[in-house]
């Protein structure tokens, strides 16, 4: 047994020698720094694992075995580090991996250019003034591209303020292009300088603070990263008002969980391209490896890879995948101090530039000129409640592109508002804002009530979040005085002392530049608040207020144009003709009593309503009088109607009716509130009118300008003062105080809005919101509870107005469509008599007719003659008429007169 088992391990070494014998050993060196917090640098243990794989998978190198060789120098230690590389070398290395620091790869470099071999880096250094170093390759990203990207995010956000700090004079190099767009954009930029050797940052962080720097680009490492997120934390910055950029590639390795829910911008670029499953497996691979390896460097997520350690790994693949292409080339032992280089160096440089590899840091393309990475892609992620996501990807040479992930997916506005608790600056103003009456004490929003109020409960239900109500300290609104500073409730949302700002705040210009706004809740305009008018004692003519002018004088001329047409039918009709001798049987004279001043007579009894001793007989006549007496019924009904109106209603005499009444006299002040919108929109005015008033009210400022509303209302019932103030505040007051009213319409339209700081993420969900509750009809119900009160008779405000034509001109014609008809009825009464005379007198009926319409025209007519059929008396055979009396006397004595039968 003892001899079998001797031959089988004898043949197991055979085979072991065979298979070494046909497999190339290619060895690698090492030369990384440790820290004192740590047992084993990242870069080392990505070198490792790196290393393992390959050797694993034999797909990349079949028939060649990597190996490696580590050494381990102190930081900053230069000398140490050319000693090590010289001890590789001797060994016989194809390439030489690190150190980091600036100070130990000048020295390793040095070596490796002298010897022709590749010296490998993973880590951002700037580029030899004399770009000798030929044998140098650098995987990470080069700094010129990187300060492009910068630059292209800080112009994507449209910053217009930034405050660049920097953790070492080198970022000054990676900020050159950012440095200089202040030349071509509109952007400010402020530099700082962290404190060398110090990770507090607190004293430069609490003077950005107080700068209101809400914009900050850190250039520094990840350790220094994750020491100013918990000092910006501690210090009240981590707000959603603040925006920070960190150019960093470890961002997404940070642990940013305890940041997540606190609404602070946070921006980095990424690398890693995680999205590839190649790449995840491989970091789930790293990270199961690391939980049971040593310690990594604080501020990390346990097991994340960290960028620098991914290029590293990436550059070992990169020898690999030169060395597969590499074919006879040996690897001898050099030495530092014979000078002699590699003789396969050159090559072995111009494959490793031409090599390609995806790696987890993405494509990998070195330029063959420099050996520099100038190709690449970089994400822009950004922290969000679920985590840090990729909103775009900017490339090297197609500049920065927007993803899909950027856009919000999540139909729900509510989820970044969910659970948080906002404060929130108000006023007191009836109806928005009124400490609400109870016989209990009450504490925090319980204490208010009013239209903004209700506003926020709605808000608060549909973004859901909570708030804290809390009243401006200075009791103002907003305005800037001549230095630019503002007050009041802008002045809070610009100091981030509130969140929100639910009042009737009007959106300005001015205040648009400084806070922003919502859409508006409530549309309104400046008007005047003014006491009611008071009633003027009646004239001594305000008996002929009833009617106007123009019905005066119709009245008039219909009474006489009605008197004329009378006049004229009675004298045409026969009708009317009557003996005014009714005792005299034989009388051959008639009258007619219609004569022209009995018709005005007539007429003007009749619309006095006492009548006359004129009564019309004819039907002509009739239709007249009829239609007159209609007529003077509607007028003196319509007169008596509305003269009861002028006795017991007051007319009103408003002294001034507009803004230009206001600013065309000076008996009258006016004014507004001080600091308020409607004080701005005069002072800022460049219309001729308002400008007048602004140079009255500026000109009396401690007495034209009050200090709220309710002062001013007080001096309105007291003093002859005018008020300017919001349509909708001089309604509700109306609505209460019925001594008061508004004059004249709107000077402006403008509205109120929610008003939040600069660049508040909770403005477009609070304009989301009020278009919902606008559309539900809920903003209009809520004004009409706050604005509806006792009210005021309206009839108390409305005057008697005289009666015109368009309310009783419809009688005028009916009376000329009566005299009309009237005029045709006396025409045929004249025909119709003056043809039966003519058939008894057996005459023709033209000459009757002639005969009888010259007769009619004369006051007095005598009668006809006629034969009677005995032939008897009087005056031999026929008739004639006698001569008409003029003048309407008795006959001369001697004639003989017949009367009709």
């Amino acid at each position: 047994m003892m001899e079998t088992g001797k031959t089988l391990f004898v043949s197991l070494y055979l085979v072991a020698q065979v298979f070494l014998s046909s497999q190339q050993v290619l060895r690698i060196g090492g030369i990384f720094e440790t820290r004192e917090s740590e047992l084993v640098s990242m870069d080392e243990l990505a070198f490792k694992f790196a290393v393992t794989n390959i050797n694993r998978n034999r797909t990349l190198m079949p028939n060649t075995t990597l190996t490696y060789d580590i050494q381990r120098i102190n930081l900053f230690d230069g000398f140490e580090a050319s000693r090590r590389a010289c001890d590789q070398l001797a060994l016989g290395v194809v390439a030489v991996f690190g150190p980091s620091h600036s100070s130990s790869v000048s020295a390793v470099q040095s070596i490796c250019n002298a010897l022709e071999v590749p010296h490998i880096q993973t880590r951002w250094k700037h580029p030899s003034v004399d770009n000798k170093d030929t044998f140098f390759i650098n995987l990470y990203p080069e700094y010129t591209a990187i300060a492009r990207a910068i630059l292209d995010v800080v112009t994507f956000f449209k910053w217009k303020k930034l405050t660049v700090v920097y953790e070492d004079s080198t970022g000054l190099m990676r900020m050159q292009e950012l440095i200089k767009a202040p030349a071509k954009l509109s952007l400010k930029i402020k530099i700082r300088q962290l404190t060398p050797g110090n990770q507090d940052a607190r004293p430069l962080l609490k003077e950005l603070k107080k700068d209101k720097e809400f914009f900050v680009l850190f250039d520094c490492s990840y350790r220094m990263a994750a020491e100013l997120l918990k000092q910006l934390s501690s210090m009240g910055m981590m707000t959603e008002y603040y925006h920070f950029f960190f150019t960093t590639l470890d961002l997404f390795a940070l642990d940013l969980e305890p940041y997540r829910y606190s609404g602070v911008n946070m921006t980095g670029f990424r690398l890693l391209n995680t999205d590839d499953p190649r790449v995840a497996a491989t970091m789930d691979k790293w990270a199961l490896e690391r939980q049971q390896g040593p310690k990594q460097e604080s501020g990390l997520v346990d097991g994340v890879m960290t960028t620098d350690a991914a290029l590293m790994y990436d550059a070992v693949f990169m020898v690999a995948v030169a060395s597969q292409r590499a074919t006879q080339m040996t690897v001898s032992s050099l030495q530092c101090h014979r000078h002699k280089p590699w003789r396969f160096g050159p090559r072995f440089m111009n494959l490793f530039k031409e090599a390609q590899w995806n790696g987890l840091t993405g494509r990998i393309v070195l330029n063959k000129t420099d050996g520099l990475r100038r190709d690449f892609d970089l994400d822009i992620i950004s922290l969000k409640e679920d985590g840090t996501n990729r909103i775009a990807v900017w490339n090297s040479y197609q500049g920065l592109n927007l993803t899909e992930t950027n856009k919000d997916k999540r139909n729900n506005v509510t989820d970044s508002l969910a659970n948080r608790t906002l404060i929130v600056t108000t006023i007191l103003e009836n109806p928005y804002v009124m400490y609400k009456k109870s016989d209990k004490e009450l504490s925090g929003n319980d204490r208010f009530e009013g239209y903004c109020l209700d506003l926020l409960k709605e808000l608060s239900n549909i973004l859901g979040f909570t708030y804290e109500v809390k009243l401006v300290t200075d009791g103002k609104y907003g305005a800037q005085n001549d230095k630019g500073e503002w007050n009041g409730m802008v002045r809070e949302l610009i100091d981030h002392i509130a969140d929100l700002a639910v009042a009737p705040l009007t959106i300005t210009y001015v205040r648009e530049k400084s806070i922003d706004f919502s859409k508006p809740f409530m549309t309104l305009g400046i008007s005047i608040l003014y006491r009611k008018p008071n009633g003027t004692n009646p004239g001594v003519f305000s008996f002929l207020n009833p009617l106007s002018p123009d019905i005066w004088m119709y009245v008039l001329l219909a009474c006489t144009g009605v008197s004329c047409v009378l006049f004229v039918i009675a004298r045409f009709t026969p009708y009317e003709w009557y003996n005014p001798h009714p005792c005299n049987p034989s009388s051959t004279l008639i009258e007619n009593n219609f004569t022209l001043l009995n018709s005005f007579w007539f007429g003007v009894g009749a619309l006095m309503r006492q009548g006359s001793e004129l009564m019309p007989k004819a039907l002509s006549t009739r239709i007249v009088g009829g239609i007159w007496w209609f007529f003077t019924l509607i007028i003196i009904s319509s007169y008596t109607a509305n003269l009861a109106a002028f006795l017991t209603v007051e007319r009103m005499d408003a002294p001034i009716d507009s803004a230009d009444d206001l600013a065309k006299q000076t008996r009258i002040e006016y004014g507004a509130v001080r600091d308020g919108s409607t004080m701005t929109f005069f002072k800022k005015s460049k219309i001729s009118t308002y400008e007048k008033m602004w140079a009255f009210m500026s000109s009396r400022k401690n007495t034209a300008l009050v200090k709220n509303n309710r002062e001013g209302i007080t001096r309105v019932l007291t003093t002859d003062y005018a008020m300017l103030m919001e349509s909708t505040s001089i309604e509700y007051i109306s609505q209460r105080n019925c001594n008061l009213t508004q004059i004249g319409g709107l000077i402006d339209s403008k509205g109120y809005g929610v008003g939040t700081p600069i660049g508040s993420p909770y403005r477009d969900k609070v304009t989301i919101a009020i278009l919902q509750l606008q559309e539900e009809g809920k903003l209009h119900m809520m004004k009409e509870k706050w604005w509806r009160g006792n009210g005021c008779p309206e009839e108390d405000n409305k005057e008697a107005n005289a009666l015109g034509v368009e309310n009783i001109g419809g009688i005028f014609i009916v009376l000329a469509a009566g005299l009309v008809l009237s005029v045709f009825v006396a025409i045929g009464e004249f025909i119709y008599k003056a043809r039966r005379n003519a058939d008894i007198e057996e005459c023709e009926s033209l000459t009757a007719i002639m005969e009888e319409l010259g007769l009619n025209l004369q006051c007095c007519k005598p009668t006809k003659k006629t034969s009677s059929p005995g032939g008897g008396g009087g005056g031999g055979g026929g008739g004639g008429a006698e001569s008409p009396c003029i003048f309407c006397q008795p006959p001369p004595p001697g004639t003989a007169h017949t009367s009709s039968t």
